[in-house]
C-alpha cells in the first residue's frame, strides 16, 4: 500500500519495508559474526553496536544519525573480517535505504 506524498511504501503487515531489511540484514550480520570462531579486539563493539541497530529496528523509527554512527562502529570493528564481509555490505544496504541524514 502506498501512502500519500511523503511517506514511505509499508508492506501489508505495516512495517515499513527498510525496516524489514535492517531488521534481517542485523539479523544475519549477528549470526555470522555469532558463528565466527577467531576473537579480534573489537568483536564487542560490533556485538553491542548491532544489538543497538535491531533496537533501532523493532522500534520501526530508527534515527538516521544514529544508524550511520553504528554501521561505522560495525564497519570499523569488523571491516578485516573478510568472512563478515558480504553480511555486513548487507547491513550497509539496508541503512542506506533510509537516506542520508538531514543537513545542519
Amino acid at each position: 500500500m502506498l501512502r500519500s506524498v511523503g511517506q514511505k511504501r509499508v508492506t501489508g503487515s505495516g512495517e515499513d519495508p527498510r525496516v524489514t531489511e535492517l531488521r534481517t540484514a542485523v539479523s544475519r550480520l549477528r549470526r555470522e559474526l555469532a558463528g565466527h570462531p577467531a576473537e579480534f579486539p573489537d568483536r564487542g563493539i560490533a556485538e553491542d553496536e548491532l544489538a543497538a541497530l535491531d533496537a533501532m529496528a523493532v522500534t520501526g523509527v530508527p534515527e538516521i544519525p544514529r544508524l550511520r554512527r553504528s554501521l561505522l562502529l560495525i564497519a570499523g570493528a569488523i571491516g578485516s573480517v573478510s568472512a563478515l564481509a558480504s553480511a555486513l555490505r548487507d547491513v550497509r544496504i539496508a541503512v542506506d535505504l533510509f537516506g542520508e541524514p538531514p543537513r545542519r
